[in-house]
């Protein structure tokens, strides 16, 4: 006899997987293979990192804080082998609205809060639910966020000169463009559509070579050795520091927290929505299984550390991370090494990063935008059923349009809808007809074999009603409907449940309803097959005996059945 299966212990759900790897055998050939992964892994990540920070609103060193601090502890604590944390272009939208309204101060801080939220999900166990998002909301608002990225680079990419400051939704945002489209700089659209076509070229015919950073050193000395009047890092920001800042906290009020919470809230929603779909996508390229709620209290213990030294919200980022698996990683010290790569890059290189051209940060970011669009997949969910295109489509234009958050919880209850929808059409009920002995034409529609209704039926005193499906309150009044145009007033009524395999209260309310009108006309009620879920559920609405018979097997049900209407049978 085989023991049911036990609940994880805490120790199993959250520790992290670094610790997991180094009980296993971890040699030198392993860490020589992390050592790697990391630098390939860092290479990538620095001119990105930047390029998200300034998109964000925020100096280009925030970027890079982010990816060093936030990234070694999503490692470190991790419960993915894989998973690179650092900035993320999904978060471009929220981060500069957020410092838009509140500052830096306030981003921090809502950065702050957001690890703290992250980390009471983990520990509560609510991160295997974010698997019930509805695929076409996660493909909606990614091309949404694509869409709103490559907007945002519109002004760097063709070198535009704005008099006000840039607009942060969308249709205001091209309007200013528009506006100012005098201003175009050839120079800037130069640079920006060669970084662009380096990237395309290399990741077409040397996809194994760090595109990103050659495409910007590319844009960079040309932008230096023709002298081309571009804006740079350093005429924008007057360059990056080559250390980390001193940790502190920003500054904290109850008047603070309760005007930065909301986007706290969004931060949190979207890093956890985007930190488990980079490991399943790990996963899936490794066969490996991350552990959701541990990686969730990674996700928090980052944004909190990064909000301590400056830097912005951190997330699992999937590119970064697939880059991580190709590159060979054998676990987390990968990403680990990652982090340690890039502050050696920023404490060596901080000075030369002044020379970059935004423009060519900006094709960095335009290529990133047109890679997380998910085209394939937007095209594919059009074409599926009305049901998901109407989810995506929504989903899609409020990201753009009104606010991401708003787009994910709307897409998510029109998917709930359609769901409860589909799953109500899926649920059957089907009368049972006597069937007479020698009835060789249903033995011959079903190959030989006798039929269900002459198993279970041998006379019109009984008539028994199959339920098949997920009974739950979106199919309670269907089955209602049913129930009554069936019913014929026998002496016994047998509902098969063995095809149910969950029930709700309204479901188990309608069976109750069915059973006060089948005591009125004086016939009795017995349930076949109903596992013990629904058994519980229908015994706590008082559907018991003696006001029903219950039965394990349906043809002991009918035979009961049988045995009750016989008497009355025999008075008539």
């Amino acid at each position: 006899m085989t023991s049911p299966p036990s609940h994880p212990s805490f120790a199993e759900l959250f520790t992290p997987k670094l610790v997991t790897i180094l009980r296993e055998r971890y040699g030198l050939a392993e860490l020589r293979a992390d050592v790697v992964a990391g630098l390939t892994v860092a290479i990538v990540a620095l001119p990105l990192s930047m390029a998200i920070a300034i998109a964000s609103g925020v100096g280009p060193e925030r970027g890079l804080y982010t990816a060093i601090v936030g990234g070694f502890v999503v490692s470190l604590l991790g419960g993915s082998r894989f998973q690179i944390g650092g900035p993320a272009g999904a978060f471009i939208v929220l981060v500069a609205a957020t410092a838009d309204r509140h500052g830096v101060d306030g981003l921090l801080l809502a950065t702050l809060i957001a690890g703290c939220l992250l980390l009471a999900i983990g520990f509560l166990r609510l991160g295997t639910y974010v698997k019930y998002i509805p695929y076409p909301v996660t493909v909606g608002f990614t091309a949404g966020i694509a869409v709103i990225i490559f907007a945002s680079q519109l002004k760097d990419l063709l070198g535009f000169s704005l008099a006000d400051k840039e607009p942060g939704p969308l249709l205001p945002k091209l309007a200013a463009l528009a506006e100012a489209a005098g201003s175009i700089s050839l120079p800037a659209i130069g640079i920006s559509a060669a970084t662009i076509a380096v990237i395309v070229v290399i990741r077409r015919y040397r996809p194994h070579w760090p595109g990103l950073l050659i495409a910007v050193a590319i844009g960079t000395l040309a932008a230096w050795v023709l002298g081309l009047p571009v804006e740079t890092i350093g005429s924008r920001f007057g360059g990056i520091p080559n250390t980390l800042p001193a940790p502190a906290l920003p500054p904290i009020s109850f008047a603070k927290i309760e005007a930065v919470l909301p986007d706290a809230i969004a931060f949190t929603l979207l890093g956890a929505i985007e930190s488990l779909l980079s490991a399943v996508v790990a996963d899936s390229m490794t066969g490996r299984r991350h552990r959701s709620n541990c990686e969730l209290v990674a996700q928090g213990a980052a944004n909190i550390a990064s909000s301590v030294f400056g830097g912005i919200c951190v997330t699992g980022t999937i590119a970064r991370t697939a880059t991580n698996v190709r590159a060979g990683a054998r676990g987390p010290i990968s990403g680990m090494l990652h982090a340690v790569f890039l502050l050696a890059f920023m404490v060596v290189a901080a000075p030369l990063a002044s020379f970059i051209p935004l423009a060519a940060l900006a094709g960095v970011l335009a290529t990133v935008a047109w890679n997380m669009a998910e085209k394939h997949e937007f095209a594919t969910l059009l074409r599926a059923s009305p049901g998901d295109a109407v989810v995506l489509l929504a989903t899609f234009l409020l990201t753009i349009f009104r606010d991401l958050t708003e787009g994910i919880l709307v897409g998510f209850g029109l998917g709930t809808l359609l769901f409860m929808h589909r799953m109500a059409h899926a649920v059957e009920v089907e009368s049972v007809r006597p069937v007479a002995e020698d009835d060789t034409s249903d033995k011959a529609a079903t190959g030989g074999r006798q039929p269900y209704d002459a198993v279970i039926a041998t006379d019109r005193e009984v008539v028994v009603y199959r339920v098949s499906g997920a009974f739950f309150f979106g199919a309670a009044a269907s089955v209602a409907n049913a129930l009554e145009r069936m019913a014929e007033h026998p002496k016994a009524y047998v509902i098969d449940f063995s095809a149910v395999p969950v029930i709700d209260s309204t479901a188990a309310s309608t069976i109750e309803g069915f059973i006060r009108k089948a005591d009125r006309h004086g016939a009795k009620v017995v349930i076949a097959g109903a596992r013990k879920p629904v058994l519980q559920v229908l015994l706590a609405h008082g559907i018991r005996p003696p006001r029903v018979v219950f039965k394990a097997a349906l043809a002991d049900a009918v035979a009961r059945a049988h045995a009750l209407a016989a008497p009355a049978s025999a008075a008539d």
